[in-house]
């Protein structure tokens, strides 16, 4: 029975992330398109660079060997750099688009989470700016990017303190002090970028985005209970990881409004909140309360994001 339970929650879980699936089943074609259009972008540059010498053309002369990969491009993916000409240091498109994600967080600070740093990190790469074609407008997977990338760290910090307590190398925490360094520490990832972070979250409640932003955040809270070790297979299972998204949710709003040293109210914070969840009881009326303030929370949440970064002011 129990085995059984445990099957039901997680694919009933699982359903939170179904529209971020459907979503990405649809990429690849819309992806096509945009690379296509990249691809005839660099190549229109790459006409309007100067004739080669006579030296690089005796150079190409000596590379008919090769005949058989230039016949079949998609065996070697190669991109246009600023140069017109093409390299070959990416294995497939999505490592390209990684590759120039993970470069472009770098101009976050100065250009916020735009095409024009994911044109600079395509730039700082060697590659055409054309390559910012490649992605939405909006910055979406800039911030996606960067929101998996973190939770990625957090996985490998918790494996990496799961393994230290087996060994008998750390002591196990309490749950709720468990839960509040993992949060904590996730929310530390934001500093670098906190001046810029309304402006993601603002991007990531637009309808379009919801779906993969919700995936990634009950990937996040699923992975903190596991690791803390949860093992309900009950309604437990559901109201404590959507309080925990809540927590997660309503913690990072104060802290980008926080500008005490080293966000100091915003953990003092946090902590009230988990000590909160740690005392809720579970009975059906106290659910049902739990999910009613997820909610009103998240809908908050856009409000109040929506007048940070001034979209109230487009009327």
């Amino acid at each position: 029975m129990a085995a059984a339970a445990a099957s039901l929650r997680r694919a009933g879980w699982g359903l939170l992330r179904c529209q971020a699936v459907f979503r990405r089943q649809l990429y690849p074609v819309q992806r096509a398109i945009q690379s296509a259009a990249v691809l005839r972008r660099a190549s229109d540059e790459q006409k309007q660079q100067p004739p080669q010498s006579s030296t690089q053309q005796h150079l190409e002369s000596e590379l008919v060997g090769e005949q058989h990969d230039q016949e079949h491009p998609h065996l070697h993916p190669s991109y246009t750099d600023q140069g017109g000409e093409e390299s070959e240091g990416y294995e497939s498109e999505e490592q390209l688009q990684h590759q120039i994600l993970t470069a472009a967080l770098e101009f976050v600070p100065t250009h916020g989470w735009t095409a024009d740093a994911i044109a600079e990190g395509a730039k700082s790469l060697g590659l055409s700016v054309a390559a910012a074609g490649l992605f939405h407008n909006d910055g979406s997977e800039l911030i996606l990017h960067f929101v998996a990338q973190c939770n990625s760290k957090l996985t490998e910090l918790l494996e990496e303190q799961h393994k230290l307590v087996q060994l008998g190398q750390a002591e196990k925490k309490k749950t709720d002090q468990f839960l509040k360094d993992a949060l904590e520490a996730r929310l530390r990832m934001l500093i670098p970028y906190i001046e810029k972070w309304p402006q993601a979250i603002s991007v990531l409640l637009l309808p379009h985005n919801i779906p993969a932003s919700l995936n990634l955040l009950t990937s996040m809270v699923d992975d903190m209970w596991h690791y803390a070790g949860d093992q309900s297979t009950d309604i437990n299972w559901y109201t404590r990881r959507a309080v925990l998204a809540g927590i997660y949710n309503t913690t990072e709003l104060v802290m980008i409004q926080d500008s005490s040293p080293d966000f100091e109210e915003t953990w003092s914070f946090l902590q009230n909140r988990i000590a909160d969840a740690m005392n809720m009881g579970h009975t059906a009326k106290q659910v049902q309360a739990t999910g009613e303030a997820l909610v009103q929370g998240l809908m908050g949440a856009a409000v109040t994001i929506r007048n940070l970064t001034g979209l109230n002011q487009r009327r």
